[in-house]
């Protein structure tokens, strides 16, 4: 079985149960040192257990051109272990009407979240399971995004021919490996000729350094360079991007450069993005990941002014880059276990996403925890087995036809500080974050607002 892996355990459990409690486990109790000094274990003693399938080999399949689109969309999910091509053919059906109805950004990794080992052993390539996502993707007028991560276990000190499922997201490529792995890159890149945007790696996952409880940012650096020449010499016009490094943060004081009333953030994840930016070979946009939530305390100092968070990183990124176009790739902003109802947690969504509009992120991509199995499906885009749209479906169409990137934002008054607003010439979209109704005048009109309701008014301009 393929495995959803990554940090993303730690909201909806997508490694092996054992797996994902230990992880939890060590980040709750023993903070980010631990956590991370896991992720970049021993690899000396890395086994595959499972036997890479090799199909017969296939031509690259012939997928649609992404739509002519105006503005970049902004806003965009990404693929996980369970997505419309594992559906029955009727829920593919509905899943790809609400993705394609307006052009949105789907990214999908290369190994993982849904797709096989892509070269089990060196040059013995296999693209099934990422021709059929991305062939999915194309069909819903995707405008498709690609993640380098992550890489066969013959580049990580494992077997060739195996796979070992249970260490992928936690084992980087050995140092002699780096040119191997830009060469798979390049590989993907003429697979799939229409994706022109993609992002180096996940997560930092494997370059911990526990000799120095810090991020080990130069080898990433190394890897990523090799990537981004490889990338660039298939295809100058293909934009690559990296860090993409999760940005943590504790309510509690420490030395950082960048705090708030949301809390402080890791500085030495700060440190990392610096030393890549100063020493990367080149880069089309800057990404990173993270969530509203501390380490220690939740969401500081409540659900909804803790998504201030993701506008001060955003702004810091934005000077120490130069203004490169920021990325995130991944955004999460509910505490386990919280117990909100589908619509609060849809109200804290949309309020982190009035957060990434008004500090000028570029991109900003869900990742969407579907599951295979019909049932409860917190966040999930479309209910598993049926296809029924969910209302986080809804609200990234809306930000996406409304909001994408360099649309010229407008300030909107309300005589409540509890209704938020994102406003642009056409439309506006209102937010209430509290637990009750609440009557506001919302730009110049009296509204009434159910309990953490979103609603969108037309504001007649040109």
């Amino acid at each position: 079985m393929i495995p959803t892996d990554g940090r993303h355990a730690r909201r909806r459990s997508p490694w092996p149960i054992a797996l994902g409690a230990g992880i939890l486990a060590v980040v709750l109790v023993a903070g980010i040192m631990v956590y991370a000094a896991l992720r970049g274990g021993s690899r000396d003693d890395f086994r595959g257990g499972e036997v890479a399938q090799v199909g017969p080999t296939e031509p690259a399949p012939t997928l649609q051109e992404p739509p002519p689109l105006e503005n970049w969309p902004r806003w965009g999910i990404t693929h996980t272990q369970y997505s419309a091509d594992n559906e029955p053919r009727q829920v593919a059906e509905q899943a790809r009407g609400v993705l394609g109805r307006v052009p949105m950004l789907q990214n999908q990794h290369i190994m993982g979240w849904g797709v096989g080992n892509p070269e089990p052993s060196p040059g013995q390539f296999s693209f099934h399971d990422l021709d059929r996502r991305l062939t999915f993707m194309a069909s819903s007028r995707a405008v498709p995004v690609i993640t380098l991560c992550c890489a066969p276990d013959w580049m990580k000190g494992g077997q060739a021919g195996r796979t070992d499922w249970s260490k992928n997201h936690t084992v980087a490529p050995k140092r002699e490996h780096f040119d191997d792995f830009a060469k798979l890159a390049a590989r993907v890149a003429k697979q799939y000729p229409t994706v022109k945007h993609y992002m180096v790696w996940n997560e930092f996952k494997g370059f911990w350094d526990p000799s120095t409880n810090r991020w080990d940012a130069e080898g990433y650096t190394e890897m990523y360079n090799k990537v981004y020449a490889a990338l660039k010499k298939v295809n100058p016009e293909i934009k690559v991007g990296g860090p993409y490094i999760p940005i943590e943060s504790n309510a509690r004081a420490g030395n950082s450069e960048l705090a708030g009333p949301w809390g402080t953030v890791d500085q030495r994840a700060l440190d990392a993005i610096e030393y890549w930016i100063e020493h990367k070979k080149g880069a089309d946009f800057i990404v990173v990941d993270g969530a509203s939530m501390t380490n220690d305390k939740g969401n500081v100092p409540d659900d909804f002014a803790a998504q201030g968070k993701f506008g001060a990183i955003t702004t810091w990124l934005r000077q120490k880059s130069g203004d490169l176009p920021v990325w995130w790739a991944e955004w999460y902003v509910e505490p386990d276990n919280s117990g909100w109802s589908e619509d609060k947690r849809v109200a804290v969504q949309a309020s982190a996403m009035i957060e990434f509009a008004r500090s000028g992120v570029t991109t900003a991509l869900y990742w969407n925890p579907q599951s295979k199995n019909e049932g409860e499906c917190s966040g999930c885009l479309w209910t598993p087995g049926r296809g029924e749209e969910m209302p986080m479906a809804g609200l990234l169409s809306g930000f996406t036809r409304w909001f994408p990137s360099g649309v010229r934002l407008e300030e909107v008054q309300s005589s409540d500080a509890r209704v938020k607003t994102l406003a642009q010439t056409q439309q506006l979209v209102m937010v209430n974050t509290s637990d009750k109704n609440v009557t506001a005048t919302v730009d110049g009109k009296q509204v009434t607002l159910r309990p953490y309701e979103i609603r969108w008014a037309g504001r007649g301009g040109a």
